[in-house]
């Protein structure tokens, strides 16, 4: 089977069945695992699927079904790591910044600069750990109703907090962008990001290029409201230009 041939049948069978192994992909296709993995990596930076661990899964599936955070953590690595490292410039000595959840807000603190005066507020678990033996920065963990699926902590409780609280700047993420519409999988998850960013001076979201033009079930804030969108340096040209329509687009040094 030529090469070609190999990845529109790969694509066929995600799409059809929403998940599949990278075994069930060897078996049906009779190739070596090197090479399974290979074309789903191909295909996945390509936009055609989802890389997850062991598999894949097709884009129209994954919008239904939200990925687990452990999901989440493991596609698309390379590009989440280029915008976390464009946002962590953006901190400056004296700011006070809330940090919301999603897997891209969590490599934030590896790549901050040495600084002294912080503080950082978050309703989520795993940027709270990320952050907690770093010295120097006075941390805040914002409680509420826990979400498994995000390690987010949500609802009245959390909102209500947040609300009392004022920021120097506010990263958030989105499950998907397309033209003015900030998306997420959930709504009281939308609805902190929202009352955070608006109690922020400066509003900035990040989105690596797969989630650009892609659709999620909640709309919480409006990409005309936020003054940088963050995202990878090769996105297409049309693509840049749609987005500076709505805010101004900071694309992430390579």
């Amino acid at each position: 089977m030529l090469k070609r041939e190999r990845l529109l049948t790969i694509k066929k069978l995600v799409q059809e069945r929403g998940i599949i192994t990278v075994k069930e992909l060897i078996d049906q296709l009779g190739v070596s695992d090197m090479t399974i993995r290979r074309d789903l990596d191909e295909l996945a930076d390509s936009g055609k699927l989802i890389r997850v661990h062991g598999g894949a899964q097709s884009i129209d599936s994954s919008e239904n079904n939200e990925l687990s955070h452990i999901e989440k953590k493991e596609i698309h690595l390379a590009e989440k790591q280029q915008i976390a490292r464009e946002a962590a410039q953006l901190i400056k000595e004296g700011d006070t910044i809330y940090i919301g959840p999603g897997t891209t807000q969590e490599l934030i603190e590896r790549y901050l600069p040495a600084i002294s005066n912080l503080r950082v507020v978050t309703n989520s678990f795993p940027i709270f750990q990320s952050w907690k033996n770093r010295n120097n920065v006075d941390l805040i963990l914002v409680g509420g109703n826990f979400r498994q699926r995000s390690g987010a902590f949500i609802g009245g409780l959390a909102n209500d907090t947040l609300a009392e609280l004022k920021f120097n700047k506010a990263f958030v993420g989105v499950n998907g962008i397309h033209n003015d519409s900030m998306m997420t999988a959930n709504t009281e998850e939308g609805k902190s990001q929202s009352v955070a960013l608006n109690n922020a001076k400066e509003k900035i979201v990040l989105a690596d290029k797969f989630k650009i033009n892609r659709d999620d079930f909640y709309q919480f804030y409006n990409l005309y409201d936020v003054d940088y969108l963050i995202t990878n340096p090769d996105i297409s040209e049309e693509i840049l230009t749609h987005y500076q329509q709505f805010t101004k687009v900071k694309l992430a040094s390579e």
